[in-house]
């Protein structure tokens, strides 16, 4: 594996810790608590000055008593709220000592594969990691890097994986998202092809994407990001990013994609005007692709992702530039979708998985979608194809990436800085 790291650029969603940074950096100027009495060249009686000083002390005392009472109330039922959250949702780390798990899929046996951005793939067995070998040059750049991971749905049989990947490979200086096929055999990846390069390379360091899922007919889809460059690419069908893409299993075109009979459109295209999906399933209930996208300040969204179809960024949004300015007066337009669901504030969404599970008979049939900026992973319950109720479980871990549920019905979620856990039942 040849890992080839670039200069950081761009950037995702603020974190609550880097917010308290930011509030750490406040000096705080307490008021003075001492009583300064000034000579004073009037007699005054002792006794009435001394009554009267302990007076103003016992005052004093009583205001901070007080205050006191009132913060250790606050921080107690602030405590016990995130402890009831907490204690709703029972987890086991199962994979330890992981920087940043983009992606992982479980093989037949159990055992699991992992992408780390830094451009590692993982293979986990029997509580060991090893390194797989075969890897291809991973450009690591601002959310760029190694991403997602999926087994063909005939594993099996054809030991094929996919997995998309920051490449420096092609037109232009920078990087751009790519999707590699190779198989998976004794640890090592062996006739690795790419299957798709997203053109040409930018610099810029954001909005890479990129998911990857297969239907029932083995079509293969996966997104990749505006990269950045929100007032061309998503619209254009002419141009790469902003898109999301759907090939044969061996990488060629579908004959019934939506754009292969337009001149000069990227005939790889599903469909259009994405900012940055990274989260994206079929709905095992309705067999339709759904994906979820970051917004800027406010706007991520929650889409049904259909043949052709425009999600119109940076047209329509329910979010504004980061520095609280607008970029589009409008919210839906004729000819573009809306959202199925939309959050404002941002959540920073990246994974997302059904729960199609008996493990879990309260949950089945929600959505589950991880957050990177309140680092905790919304449990979405559905009705009539909207989401009507949302509860946060396993808060304050750290940074949700990807969620998956397991060939033994348990949902598993990667945490970065942490691991892999897995949702216990209760």
């Amino acid at each position: 594996m040849i890992l080839k790291v670039v200069g950081v650029a761009g950037f995702e969603p603020a974190t609550s810790s880097s917010q308290t940074r930011r509030d750490d950096r406040a000096t705080l100027h307490p008021e003075n608590d001492e009583i300064f009495i000034s000579d004073c060249k009037y007699r005054v009686n002792f006794v009435y000055l001394k009554t009267f000083i302990l007076i103003i002390k016992f005052l004093k005392f009583m205001k901070y008593l007080s205050f006191l009472f009132i913060l250790i109330l606050s921080n107690s039922c602030e405590t016990n709220s995130q402890s009831n959250s907490q204690n709703n949702t029972d987890y086991e780390l199962i994979v330890p000592e992981l920087d940043n798990p983009w992606g992982f899929t479980f093989l037949p046996d159990n055992s699991m594969l992992i992408t780390e951005k830094s451009g590692e793939l993982i293979y986990f067995k029997d509580g060991k990691k090893s390194i797989v070998s075969g890897m291809p040059e991973v450009t690591v750049r601002g959310q760029g890097g190694l991403m997602d991971i999926e087994l063909h749905p005939n594993f099996e049989t054809n030991h094929l994986i996919y997995f998309t990947y920051a490449s420096s490979e092609g037109e232009g200086s920078g990087a751009n998202t790519t999707l590699m096929r190779a198989v998976f055999k004794e640890n090592q990846l062996t006739n690795q092809k790419v299957l798709y390069k997203a053109e040409p390379n930018s610099r810029k360091g954001q909005h890479f994407g990129s998911r990857i899922v297969f239907d029932n007919q083995n079509h293969v889809y996966f997104s990749v990001g505006d990269r950045g460059n929100r007032d061309k690419n998503p619209q254009d069908i002419t141009r790469d990013c902003g898109k999301i893409y759907r090939l044969n299993d061996d990488g060629t075109i579908p004959a019934d994609n939506p754009f292969v009979n337009e001149p000069n459109a990227k005939k790889a295209i599903f469909s259009y005007g994405h900012r940055n999906p990274q989260g994206m399933e079929m709905n095992p209930f309705t067999n339709e692709i759904w994906s979820h996208e970051h917004g800027p300040k406010g706007g991520d969204e929650i889409n049904i992702v259909q043949k052709g179809k425009n999600y119109g960024w940076p047209v329509i949004s329910y979010g504004v530039n980061y520095i609280g300015t607008k970029f589009t007066d409008i919210t839906a337009k004729e000819g573009m979708e809306q959202p199925l669901h939309y959050w404002d504030p941002s959540i920073a969404p990246s994974g997302m998985a059904f729960v199609n599970s008996d493990k879990y008979p309260n949950w089945k049939g929600n959505l589950l979608v991880g957050s990177l900026k309140f680092q905790y992973v919304a449990n979405c319950t559905l009705k009539d194809g909207k989401v009507i109720k949302e509860e946060k479980i396993l808060e304050g871990l750290g940074r949700v990436r990807s969620i998956e549920q397991g060939n033994d019905g348990y949902l598993y979620v990667g945490i970065e800085n942490l691991g892999i856990v897995k949702i216990n039942a209760k």
